[in-house]
C-alpha cells in the first residue's frame, strides 16, 4: 500500500473516529435505561450516575442487550463535575443526545439537597451541554407530575425560573428556606422550575439546531417508587393510583416510549415542550376524587 493510501485510511479511520455519535444518561436508572435503549443503538452510551456502581450496572445491562457503553461519575449539582462529563462526552465523539434522569425525591431529601440536585442541577446540565450539542441533537429531562400540581406562579417568578444563569438561580427570594414550607413544596417548585427551563433553554438549543424537551412522569415503578409505596407515605401513594383514570402505576418501558418521540426524528417539531405521562393522576387531583374538592362518600356509597 502506498503512502497515499495509508494516509487516507488514516484520515478515513479519524474522521469516522470525530463522527462517532454519544447519547449521555445522567442518573442511570430504569426511566433514563428504558429511553437509551430507544435511541442509543448504533451509537456510544455514556452512562453517567453519582455512584460508579450504579453506572456500571446499568452499563452492563446495555452492554448485555449489544449496546456500546461506557461510564462515568457525575453529581449534578456540581458544576465543575458537569463540565468534566461535557469533556468526557466530547472526547468519545459528537454529543447527539442528553437524557437527564437524576434526581432526588421530596421524602427522602432536604431542602436544600433538593433544590441543588432537582433544580440547579438540571439548569447546570441544559446550561453546559447546550454549549456542545450537536446540530440535529435533542435531549430529554424526566421533570414530575408534582409539577404540575404547584399553583401557578406570577409571570414574574416564571421568568426568572426559566432565565436566571444557573449559577444565581439558588440565590432568588422565592427560593429561600422562608418562603417553602416544606421538602414537597421544593419538589413542585423544582420540577416546576425544570419544564420553564426546557422552555427557555429550547430558544438557546435551537440556535444549534437542537431540540430540548420534558417528561413529567406519575408514579413509575421502579426500585425507588417501591420503597415509597413501601414507606411512611405508602398510603398516600397507592390511594393516588387507585384514584387515577388508568387505576395503576406506569412503568418505565411507557417513559421510554415517550422519550424517543421526543428525541427521534418522530418528534422534530417539538422542542420547548413538556409531556405529562401519569395516567390522569393530575387531572383527578383537580378534578376527580383526588380533589379536596371531591364529594365525600356516605353511607358506604
Amino acid at each position: 500500500m502506498d503512502e497515499a493510501a495509508i494516509a487516507s485510511d488514516s484520515a478515513r479511520e479519524k474522521e469516522e473516529e470525530i463522527m462517532t455519535s454519544v447519547v449521555v444518561v445522567i442518573g442511570a436508572g430504569l426511566i433514563g435505561q428504558a429511553i437509551a435503549r430507544r435511541v442509543g443503538s448504533g451509537q456510544r452510551v455514556l452512562l453517567a450516575d453519582v455512584r460508579q456502581a450504579n453506572a456500571d450496572a446499568a452499563a452492563q445491562v446495555l452492554a448485555d442487550a449489544g449496546f456500546d457503553t461506557c461510564t462515568a461519575v457525575v453529581d449534578a449539582s456540581s458544576r465543575e463535575s458537569v463540565q468534566a462529563l461535557v469533556e468526557i462526552a466530547t472526547g468519545l465523539g459528537e454529543v447527539t443526545g442528553v437524557i437527564h434522569a437524576a434526581g432526588v425525591s421530596a421524602s427522602q431529601a432536604s431542602i436544600e439537597q433538593i433544590l441543588n440536585v432537582d433544580l440547579y442541577g438540571t439548569a447546570l446540565v441544559l446550561e453546559e451541554f447546550g454549549r456542545v450539542i450537536a446540530a440535529g441533537g435533542s435531549a430529554v429531562v424526566i421533570s414530575s407530575q408534582s409539577g404540575h400540581r404547584l399553583p401557578a406562579l406570577s409571570l414574574e417568578e416564571d421568568r426568572a425560573l426559566a432565565t436566571t444563569p444557573a449559577g444565581e438561580l439558588l440565590g432568588l427570594p422565592m427560593l429561600q428556606a422562608d418562603r417553602l414550607s416544606d421538602g414537597l413544596h421544593a419538589y413542585q417548585v423544582s420540577k416546576r422550575a425544570n419544564v420553564l427551563r426546557v422552555k427557555a433553554e429550547a430558544v438557546r438549543w435551537g440556535e444549534r439546531g437542537a431540540r430540548v424537551n420534558a417528561i413529567s412522569p406519575g408514579i413509575i415503578i421502579t426500585p425507588l417508587a417501591r420503597d415509597e409505596l413501601n414507606g411512611v407515605n405508602g398510603a398516600g401513594y397507592r390511594r393516588m393510583i387507585e384514584l387515577a383514570p388508568a387505576g395503576r402505576a406506569g412503568t418505565p418501558d411507557e417513559i421510554g416510549a415517550v422519550g424517543e418521540l421526543l428525541m427521534t426524528a418522530r418528534g422534530a417539531f417539538i422542542t420547548g415542550s413538556d409531556i405529562l405521562i401519569d395516567g390522569g393522576s393530575t387531572a383527578s387531583f383537580f378534578y376527580g376524587p383526588l380533589s379536596e374538592h371531591a364529594p365525600t362518600p356516605k353511607d358506604g356509597k
